[in-house]
């Protein structure tokens, strides 16, 4: 079972390098993500390529995509859709706004209204909206790209802790290196390239694909681990606020995809570590301010033994 997975996520991943140059790790945590049918944050400076990762994992895997860019004044029904009087039905019909796409880019989550980022991250978790009284299910697979500025920048309204949580992953693209800035300088356009890429699967692939990473391997041993993460983050003199139940449910779904990806049917203490960055940096908060995420979770990783 896993190796033919694991031939198909190369595939996908060699296709999406090719887009997005010298971020094979960061490519492969976001598959990781959307193989455990998460969701991903990515807090970075402009123009280091968050849009194009987003449209190329949509091209590439299949899927239907839109962008909406967050500002102060969008309201939840812009995001949602509407219901408008049908004159020629004689009745109310929904129009389906940008939520309702398989692979949606939050742009800039943090610059709008706590009203309509609730709006959105309640969709994130229910995959339902309702409007007027009636449920509407969001497309299969469906997954959220968001997009967040430094909060110290002038217009933010950030996300509250409850709803950083939403988020499976949050990660940072980073700068290019040397020879892969090099290689996009005197390349071509990206999105002359994002208009010529195939679909490597279909979305049908795709949730076989999830459905094979919910079924991978997790030992007493594992879990053992991934227990004792949790309860040493509650107990760090560094750490303020430790992880809930809800992060060790999602490490586990990230070490699935991570050690599907990798090609086997198993998951390591190393799946388990490469994903715990990622997973818990944003749900930690550090006793001292002046401590990041990245850095309690080295503490945490080196205080527990495997």
């Amino acid at each position: 079972m896993p190796v033919a997975a694991n031939e198909r996520t190369e595939l996908i991943l060699a296709q999406l390098g090719q887009v997005l140059l010298g971020k094979p790790q960061a490519l492969r945590l976001a598959l990781a993500c959307l193989l455990a049918r998460g969701h991903l944050l990515i807090e970075d400076q402009p123009g280091v390529g968050k849009t194009t990762l987003a449209h190329a994992l949509a091209v590439t895997l299949g899927l239907g995509f839109q962008r909406v860019q967050f500002t102060s004044d969008l309201l939840p029904a812009d995001l949602i859709g509407i219901t408008i009087f049908d004159t020629v039905q004689q009745g109310f019909r929904f129009h389906p706004g940008p939520l309702f796409s398989q692979v949606l880019l939050a742009d800039e989550i943090n610059r709008t209204t706590p009203k309509t980022q609730s709006a959105l991250l309640e969709a994130m978790e229910e995959r339902q909206v309702s409007v007027d009284g009636k449920t509407h299910p969001l497309p299969e697979p469906f997954f959220v790209i968001a997009t967040q500025n430094p909060s110290q920048q002038i217009g933010t309204f950030p996300l509250p802790e409850s709803q950083l949580d939403r988020f499976l992953m949050r990660l940072s693209l980073g700068l290019p290196d040397a020879a892969a800035e090099r290689e996009l300088l005197a390349g071509q356009d990206r999105r002359e390239i994002l208009a010529r890429l195939p679909a490597c699967i279909t979305s049908s692939e795709l949730q076989t694909l999830q459905a094979q990473a919910s079924a991978v391997l997790v030992s007493e041993r594992i879990l053992d681990y991934v227990q004792a993460l949790l309860a040493k983050s509650r107990s760090l003199p560094e750490i303020a606020q430790g992880l809930s139940p809800r992060a060790g449910l999602g490490m586990l779904a990230a070490a699935r995809a991570w050690a599907l990806i990798a090609g086997r049917d198993h998951v390591r203490p190393e799946d388990v570590q490469a994903i715990l960055p990622c997973v818990a940096g944003h749900r930690l908060n550090a006793a001292d301010t002046r401590q990041g995420g990245e850095t309690l979770v080295r503490q945490l990783i080196e205080s527990v033994a495997l």
